[in-house]
């Protein structure tokens, strides 16, 4: 353990659980140990650790894509999560939009204090803080096809999203049905893209397969009628054993 010299000489653990009551004591300014000051030791292992806040629904097929990898990268504990309850996308909640001008979510702050918003950018800062190589390599042939991977998945949970609010959500006298119809055959044109490049796009556990995995999840959860699984067995297959998983048991939307 070494001391970094600041305003705060917090140590440099690796294992913030290995902190004693003596190194919480021992701990100080270097500003108060020149000046002669009164020392104030710090009294709480948690006031040295730091920990990341996620606004998060449970009910949303972005918020669950970040949660799952935050499962598959075991940073769980690092991550607190601020449940928004149920806002109407036509309100602002204070706490969320205090975090993100977007007023959306998922939003992330990091453990430095830093917004990010979009689930796509909160996956890729959770592999890159967690230092992991095989939910997103950075040999480009591979990352790129996952990052594609993730866009289609992305674009499944867009106009799923879309439907949701058009056919729940909306005024009957105000819903477009040509609107509603246009999301569905976006999503099916997907998915049967995800069926017919399955064996090369979904035989590994990566941010691609995390990702539909969880849309997926997201139309049995409002559809469970959509009928999806129909004519595409490999994407059944793939999802049937991937839903096992313990990420995807410790999110189930709700």
């Amino acid at each position: 353990m070494h001391v970094v010299p600041g305003h705060l000489c917090a140590p440099y653990v690796s294992n913030p659980q290995n902190i004693t009551n003596t190194d919480i004591v021992a701990w100080y300014t270097l500003r108060d140990l020149s000046s002669g000051l009164n020392i104030k030791p710090l009294s709480q292992k948690q006031d040295l650790e730091t920990v990341m806040k996620l606004h998060h629904n449970p009910a949303s097929p972005f918020v669950r894509m970040v949660r799952i990898t935050a499962h598959e990268l075991n940073l769980t504990d690092d991550i607190e999560l601020i449940h928004t309850g149920v806002f109407l996308p036509i309100e602002v909640h204070g706490a969320v939009a205090s975090d993100n001008p977007l007023g959306k979510i998922p939003t992330l702050m990091t453990d430095h204090g830093h917004a990010l918003h979009d689930s796509r950018v909160i996956c890729e800062y959770l592999v890159h803080h967690a230092g992991d190589k095989e939910l997103l390599p950075d040999e480009p042939v591979n990352r790129f096809r996952i990052l594609t991977v993730q866009s289609t998945a992305l674009g499944i949970a867009d106009a799923g999203v879309s439907l949701r609010y058009e056919t729940a959500l909306r005024p009957q006298e105000l819903r477009w049905p040509a609107w509603s119809d246009r999301q569905t055959t976006r999503i099916n044109s997907a998915l049967d893209v995800l069926e017919a490049n399955a064996d090369d796009d979904l035989g590994q556990v990566d941010l691609g397969s995390i990702c539909v995995a969880a849309v997926l999840g997201y139309l049995d959860f409002r559809w469970p009628d959509w009928g999806w699984r129909a004519g595409r067995d490999k994407l059944t297959a793939f999802y049937d054993t991937f839903s096992q998983r313990p990420s995807m048991q410790a999110t189930l939307p709700e």
